[in-house]
């Protein structure tokens, strides 16, 4: 049925002058699954673990673990590259851009909220802030430092305290989208 629909795409798409790019295209499967058709063939095969939609990992596997990895590696680029910044630019950065903004769509589409790595980016946001500001935080300090600034705080946000409550707003945000989509379909 998928190669049906390929090749359906395929003369659709030349009739109007494009051409499947099939470098691009992958497959996801299982490893079990025994791919016959030429058409199949071309295209790049992933395993079902490996999943990745809109660049978010589908299952919480070995690739959600990667995603977080990699988060927390651009984190700790990023705070080594502020430190050759003024302090408030570094900081204001570090809020807007670095932190929490560049785990929110991850925390959304996956459900990470128990993840290990996601206490782990923490710990790189508090040891950036005590770098940026050279003041050791205890957990009192680094607790108001969380707060939103309007509360007195500054603003830099714990991913591990909201992660929750991303992902539970993003599911119950397309519910009846997925109700909709999901009644057409005869399963």
């Amino acid at each position: 049925m998928v190669a049906a629909d390929v090749r359906r795409v395929t003369e659709i798409s030349q009739a109007i002058g494009l051409v499947l790019n099939v470098n691009k295209c992958e497959l996801i499967s299982h490893p079990s699954t025994v791919v016959s058709d030429p058409a199949l063939q071309s295209f790049q095969r992933l395993l079902t673990s490996d999943m990745v939609l809109l660049g978010t990992p589908v299952l919480q596997e070995q690739s959600l673990d990667k995603h977080c990895s990699d988060r927390c590696n651009d984190l700790s680029v990023a705070v080594d590259r502020l430190t050759n910044v003024a302090f408030r630019d570094a900081l204001i950065l570090l809020r807007a851009s670095f932190s929490a903004p560049r785990v929110q769509h991850l925390l959304r589409c996956s459900p990470s909220a128990d993840h290990a790595a996601l206490a782990t980016f923490d710990d790189i946001l508090r040891s950036a802030v005590c770098t940026l500001t050279n003041f050791e935080l205890n957990d009192t300090q680094w607790l108001q430092a969380t707060l939103l600034i309007r509360d007195g705080g500054l603003g830099v946000r714990e991913v591990s305290s909201f992660a929750l409550s991303a992902f539970v707003a993003s599911a119950v945000c397309i519910f009846s989208l997925q109700e909709t989509i999901l009644s057409e379909c005869q399963c």
